[in-house]
């Protein structure tokens, strides 16, 4: 697939790039981009939930009256979950949440989700582009002339642009990052996927195994 290359201004630069089939161009496996979320997704829970239960809450343990002979129920200390400030029954514990799943699973769902935004024609490439110190309102420009503004994007850049990450920050849907750092998540979760010339080799050089 071939896309035209625009500038920071919105405009055609009269040059084009092609897509590397084997990245860009692969049928789509709805499987693997599924365990590749559902691992994203699994790993953001931090996993330290945690009740008090019977032995742990704070109270006394003596039993409340005698077992027989009252004509109540049987009861045992004040801690019992049945009573308010008693503890939790089977609550729930840390534990971690983290999954794994193979190296070529994870490539071809990162493969996947990439086709897939190409297919819909979700992808645009633009020069490569940094700024002196950051600056907001010239990033919301450089996404006003994209034609992007008030979709959520992501943008790919070939390395760690300091200044460009600081000027994204407080723009609304929107995030950059390195070729290097995207996953099956970051690439569905936004509308328009846009790619920064010198990205596609990173990818290529990240992904293309």
């Amino acid at each position: 697939m071939k896309l035209e290359i625009f500038n920071t201004q919105g405009q055609k630069t009269g040059k084009s790039i092609e897509l590397p089939d084997h990245i860009f161009g692969i049928e789509p496996n709805e499987h693997c981009v599924w365990l590749s979320i559902k691992q994203y997704l699994a790993h953001q829970r931090q996993g330290t939930h945690k009740s008090k239960e019977r032995s742990e809450v704070s109270g006394s343990t003596r039993k409340l009256h005698r077992q027989k002979g009252t004509g109540g129920s049987r009861k045992g200390d004040i801690n019992n979950p049945l009573y308010r400030g008693g503890g939790r029954v089977f609550g729930p514990r840390p534990r971690d949440y983290s999954q794994k799943l193979n190296k070529k699973v994870m490539r071809l769902a990162r493969k996947s989700a990439l086709s897939s935004k190409a297919n819909a024609g979700q992808i645009m490439v633009v020069e490569d582009f940094s700024f002196d110190a950051p600056k907001t309102k010239a990033f919301k420009d450089i996404i006003t002339n994209l034609n992007v503004s008030g979709k959520k994007s992501l943008f790919v850049t070939s390395d760690y642009e300091k200044e460009v990450l600081l000027s994204s920050r407080n723009v609304p849907k929107t995030v950059v990052m390195r070729a290097q750092d995207i996953c099956t998540y970051d690439v569905l979760n936004n509308e328009v996927l846009i790619l920064c010339e010198g990205a596609l080799a990173k990818i290529q050089q990240t992904f293309g195994e």
